[in-house]
């Protein structure tokens, strides 16, 4: 059975988030809100996390996973960015938007693109997911909450408790949460190129 923890959405309690990301820590699985729409993380490099979120999901073992970034710095940990991209990045971040960019030796090889080493990486604008990273110290590692067979996330924190209360560790009820994924940018090439049109702001890859 899950813990469940209601969250102000513009003043989280550190409290209450230094008890979530102490369940990551030791191998849970968390439901959080996003500035797009809730996601299911994970401890970074965690593979047992990692296995039941695929499970969740069900999810092949090539689905690609996000970075979940506190900031710019963090990002640059985890991908190779030059001048271009970083002011590419540092004027769209935070935000709603999913960078694909070239993967460093520091990504665990299974959260890589197993052809092009590439991953997806973000910097949330949302209170509580910066919270969360901000306690965690390092990335986390995270998918969208779309249940098999739904098109759409789920959004409302009573609904997913009725689902998932007993298949992860820890619920954060910061509200309702967004519909739209996150805009995805790939910034692998000479020049960005728009992969999805989400919630971020697109205009300025187009």
């Amino acid at each position: 059975m899950s813990q469940n923890f209601y969250i102000h959405p513009d003043n989280p309690q550190q409290r209450l988030i230094s008890q979530a990301v102490e369940i990551v820590r030791k191998g849970g699985v968390i439901v959080y809100p996003t500035d797009s729409a809730y996601a299911l993380g994970c401890q970074l490099g965690d593979k047992s996390a990692l296995d039941r979120i695929r499970l969740i999901r069900q999810l092949d073992k090539n689905h690609n996973f996000t970075l979940m970034c506190r900031d710019l710095g963090e990002l640059a940990t985890y991908a190779k960015v030059d001048n271009q991209i970083f002011r590419t990045l540092k004027a769209n971040t935070p935000g709603a938007y999913t960078f694909i960019l070239e993967a460093t030796s520091e990504v665990p090889r299974r959260l890589m693109h197993p052809k092009r080493k590439t991953i997806g990486l973000r910097v949330p604008a949302n209170p509580i997911a910066q919270a969360l990273l901000e306690e965690l110290a390092e990335p986390m590692m995270s998918v969208t909450l779309i249940l098999p067979g739904d098109d759409l996330p789920l959004t409302d924190p009573d609904d997913i408790r009725t689902v998932l209360e007993k298949r992860v560790d820890v619920i954060v009820d910061g509200g309702y949460c967004g519909l739209e994924p996150t805009t995805v940018v790939d910034l692998t090439g000479d020049v960005p190129v728009l992969v999805r049109r989400g919630v971020g702001d697109f205009t300025p890859f187009e």
